[in-house]
């Protein structure tokens, strides 16, 4: 399993090139930061790594990837859910039963230094702890790449450091995983660093 990208140039009409000449090869067991200042093309990029806009000039080719999952720079949930209630979801779409995605979803939030949180609703969750529950959840719906944006980009400090100290827990997790940020502590939380500036 992995993606390839050779020679990506992207820029939207009548607008100047966001990037070009970009060449990567990206596979499980590392998580790649995709780097750069505001406006530099980083979701965009994760937009044509996904599949969802069409790049400029270049290529991408994914090889195994079927399911690609998103952690956006907002998390959302369901006011009223607990936290586990969100990470089992995705579980019991795949015909698990309950009790079997609890003891699942307790494991994949104790990689996130999240257990203790369990039972408490989602509007009751601080901004990093809703972060790290769509991290979680993220590893739950077993995606083949996992694209996460801005994860740290509405959170303080401490807790943006906490979710950046966590990021490595995903790259072995058995898929590709790449975050865009511009976020010197994510960057550095991360094992290869794609600079788009």
């Amino acid at each position: 399993m992995r993606v390839v990208v050779e020679g990506l140039a992207h820029r939207f009409p009548g607008t100047d090139l966001l990037f070009e000449h970009l060449d990567f090869v990206a596979e499980p067991g590392s998580t790649i930061a995709v780097c750069g200042p505001s406006g530099c093309g980083k979701s965009t990029l994760l937009s044509i790594l996904a599949g969802w806009e069409k790049p400029y000039a270049g290529t991408v080719t994914r090889e195994g990837v079927n399911r690609v999952g998103w952690v956006f720079q907002n998390p959302y949930g369901v006011a009223e859910r607990t936290a586990l209630d969100h990470v089992v979801f995705p579980l019991l779409a795949k015909g698990m039963r309950r009790k079997e995605a609890e003891l699942k979803a307790l494991e994949a939030m104790g990689l996130f230094d999240l257990e203790y949180a369990a039972d408490r609703r989602f509007s009751d969750l601080s901004g990093g702890e809703a972060q790290r529950l769509m991290l979680a959840r993220a590893i739950c719906s077993k995606p083949d790449m996992l694209l996460v944006d801005e994860p740290t980009a509405q959170l303080d400090t401490r807790t943006a450091h906490s979710v950046s100290h966590v990021l490595n827990n995903l790259s072995g997790q058995g898929m590709i995983v790449l975050v865009a940020t511009h976020d010197p502590d994510t960057r550095d939380a991360c094992d290869r660093v794609l600079d788009l500036a």
